[in-house]
């Protein structure tokens, strides 16, 4: 009686690529785990075709093949470790957690990469930390990996993020405060709310704001509000008041903008010199992007008047844009009695985003 499993494992030592190519994807299909050690000698093949089939029959093979290749991520060939990692990504358990998260340290990018997927795909949080120091890596998709894997482990981070914000370094907190704003759990509102009201660190306590702001729970607005006047928490927190949709926050971005000189900024660009540009813009163009998140219509008036302003023009218009048909009849009654034609040419934009066309005689 013939074997086919052992006749697909000779075929793969055949001089034929296409027949090694054939016989690795036969043996995930076959789904026997005879097939995982000499699958993983064909991660070494010559050919890439080869490689490929084995990697995809090693994935479909799963629990049989993990732990030959956790060994695998320490092999002298850089192609075996990052299609070992690539495949461990998918099929990761507990048995390969030590090999995975010595590969968190990998100098190969790939390596990195799907290491940081395994963990999440696992949820070693015992890899947290290692985990928080990817999201500095230098390449972006290792930092979305770490990020995906924090998030993957949810809840049971929480502990460990919640101690550090009372770290005596400064940079432990903050690195915690971002991963909170990854997990945006509401567990975290009053111990952030915490580090808002008495960190010593201003970059920490901002960045706490712009976590809260994410994480959205309506706990935080009294919070946001006094921090509406505070100068070094200004800006996250009129960032945040947008992302939680703040109707108490509404007469405060009005008040912000209705105070604009607009004469002083009127056909002044923002590449000038002048050091209050990067004081007073940032502030007013955040308060502008808020009041369109917020969506209250209110807001429509002292969105009109900033767009008056050539350096808040493009965000006023764009805002506008959020207020459906109340915002098109105010950009019309705009369009119909302002000649100059660079505003003409923005409410026009946001006119067309609107539905609006040419030639239609009503709104």
């Amino acid at each position: 009686m013939s074997d086919t499993v052992a006749e697909q494992i000779a075929a793969l030592m055949d001089d034929d690529w296409g027949i090694r190519e054939d016989a690795a994807t036969a043996l995930g299909e076959l789904n026997d785990a005879r097939g995982v050690p000499p699958l993983i000698q064909a991660l070494r093949d010559s050919d890439r075709a080869v490689r490929q089939a084995a990697a995809t029959s090693l994935t479909t093979l799963g629990e049989p093949a993990v732990v030959p290749l956790g060994f695998c991520l320490q092999d002298p060939n850089l192609e075996v470790q990052e299609m070992a990692s690539s495949i461990l990504a998918s099929i990761a358990d507990d048995r390969v957690l030590e090999a995975l998260s010595a590969s968190l340290l990998s100098p190969n990018w790939i390596v990195r990469m799907h290491s940081a997927k395994a963990l999440g795909r696992i949820q070693a949080t015992d890899t947290l930390e290692t985990l928080i120091l990817l999201l500095q890596d230098k390449v972006p998709a290792v930092r979305d990996e770490a990020a995906n894997a924090i998030q993957a482990m949810g809840e049971a981070c929480l502990p460990s993020l919640l101690s550090q914000l009372q770290d005596t370094n400064w940079r432990v907190r903050l690195r915690a405060v971002e991963m909170l704003a990854l997990l945006k759990s509401s567990a975290a509102v009053e111990p952030l709310m915490a580090v808002v009201a008495n960190d010593a660190d201003t970059a920490v306590r901002q960045d706490a704001v712009r976590t809260l702001g994410k994480i959205g729970d309506s706990r935080a607005i009294p919070l946001f509000m006094e921090a509406l006047t505070q100068p070094s928490l200004k800006l996250p927190a009129i960032e945040a008041v947008g992302q939680i949709r703040s109707k108490e926050a509404v007469p405060a971005l009005i008040a912000m903008i209705d105070v604009l000189p607009i004469a002083d900024f009127v056909d002044r660009m923002e590449g000038c010199t002048d050091p209050r540009y990067k004081v007073e813009l940032p502030p007013l163009e955040a308060a502008v992007k808020s009041l369109a998140q917020i969506g209250d219509p209110q807001a429509i008036p002292v969105l009109l008047k900033a767009l008056l302003s050539t350096l808040l023009r493009q965000e006023a218009a764009e805002a506008l844009t959020h207020f459906g048909n109340a915002g098109k009849e105010a950009l019309f009654a705009q369009l119909k009695k302002d000649p100059d034609e660079n505003l003409r040419h923005h409410i026009l934009e946001s006119l067309s985003r609107l539905g609006w066309r040419p030639g239609q005689i009503r709104l």
